[in-house]
């Protein structure tokens, strides 16, 4: 049962992980149309026409997105390198606990980083395009916070019933 939480959180962690690459890698965060023809934008990039070209305003939110995805990432790869180191030494290593933590963590700072991206699209972009919609990477990043979040608890739980239980005894009736 235990090795079933932790491993199941390691499984959650990183397949957050993938799709946490995934979502900030990808120019398809919002659509929209301009000057007729349809375009897209990412965390890192702007496409119109299938013509990409940077973002070149370095405006707060942009980088405070970017930071909190890109440090939602890191502390899933942690989480999940320690929840994978934990297998080698069994669920009572604090690793797992910390790992947990990680992950936990990764959820909330992915969490942190959509927060600001949908309160700015919505009120900023939202009145300057009509015609405007979240694309599927936006969507990836909220399935990637549900499981870096589900991941944390499993291998917490983990740690928690371990530290719980009993140690079994070594005596040997002969």
């Amino acid at each position: 049962m235990l090795y079933t939480l932790a491993g199941g959180g390691t499984l959650c962690g990183l397949a957050a992980l993938v799709l946490l690459i995934v979502s900030t890698a990808t120019d398809f965060w919002m659509q929209y149309r301009y000057s007729g023809s349809s375009a897209n934008q990412g965390l890192w990039r702007f496409c119109i026409n299938h013509k990409c070209h940077a973002h070149t305003i370095t405006v707060a939110f942009w980088d405070a997105t970017r930071a909190f995805m890109l440090l939602a990432v890191l502390s899933c790869f942690a989480g999940v390198v320690l929840g994978l180191s934990a297998f080698t030494n069994g669920t009572k290593n604090r690793r797992v606990r910390t790992g947990g933590i990680a992950l936990v963590l990764s959820g909330f700072l992915a969490l942190l980083a959509l927060a600001i991206y949908t309160g700015v699209t919505v009120t900023f972009f939202g009145k300057r395009f009509l015609d405007w919609r979240f694309a599927w990477s936006y969507f990836i990043a909220w399935v990637a916070i549900i499981l870096a979040f589900t991941a944390g608890v499993f291998q917490l739980c983990a740690y928690q019933r371990t530290t719980a239980e009993p140690a079994p005894s070594n005596n040997q009736d002969t």
